[in-house]
């Protein structure tokens, strides 16, 4: 039986570190990118070189994404900058050189990790929700693209999700008052979903922008 190659960008955080868990109990072999700034984050692309020596990726989880929030009015350039350089041009980066690689071979899963914020913007989050908007835009467009040649290109949109972070930005009330299900989710959720999209059984859907969201949208 022959071991699928997956890479996951952002695999050091909450999020990222239980795909990459799912994604090797399901039986690949998974690649992890981490970085903690957008100038370290650019030594993806020759990583990215060096892994298509070998067996080519098949499945992509793109889940780098960077926050730096402010309402608009007071945004500096570069804050809209980073963030859109890291979770959209990132996505560009990261995913244009293992195409070809990965459609010769028939089989492909790509797998961008969106957020609800992409959906229904957030107050503070001009930047995010424009980069994940347009994450959602390319996901719709490269699904077209890719899937006369077997390679489906999917994204997760998490909503309120449980992180080291999460207490201080949503009190218990408030993601009770915001999330229809009344509790914050778990990355293993976001996980699973992932790792539904990048199985067989997940050969037919292609171009959609899922949210894990507790029924926030």
């Amino acid at each position: 039986m022959t071991i699928r190659k997956a890479l996951v960008t952002g695999g050091s955080g909450a999020i990222g570190g239980a795909i990459c868990r799912a994604l090797a109990d399901d039986g690949f072999h998974v690649v992890v990118h981490a970085n903690h700034n957008l100038e370290k984050a650019r030594s993806v692309i020759a990583a990215i070189e060096k892994l298509l020596t070998k067996d080519p990726v098949q499945v992509l989880v793109n889940n780098a994404g960077i926050h730096d929030d402010a309402p608009m009015a007071g945004m500096s350039g570069d804050q809209w900058r980073r963030v859109v350089d890291v979770s959209l041009t990132g996505f560009f980066n990261v995913t244009r050189p293992l195409l070809m690689p990965m459609m010769r071979t028939r089989w492909g899963r790509i797998i961008n990790i969106s957020s609800i914020s992409g959906i229904i913007g957030n107050r503070g989050q001009t930047n995010y929700a424009a980069a994940k908007a347009g994450l959602h835009g390319a996901t719709k467009s490269l699904a077209l693209e890719c899937a006369s040649r077997g390679v489906t290109v999917n994204a997760v949109a998490p909503g309120i999700i449980e992180t080291p972070e999460l207490a201080a930005l949503f009190p218990p009330e408030r993601i009770k008052s915001l999330v229809p299900m009344k509790c914050a989710g778990k990355p293993e959720e976001v996980a699973a979903l992932v790792c539904f999209l990048a199985s067989e059984k997940a050969s037919y859907i292609t171009g959609q922008i899922i949210a894990v969201s507790g029924g926030l949208a």
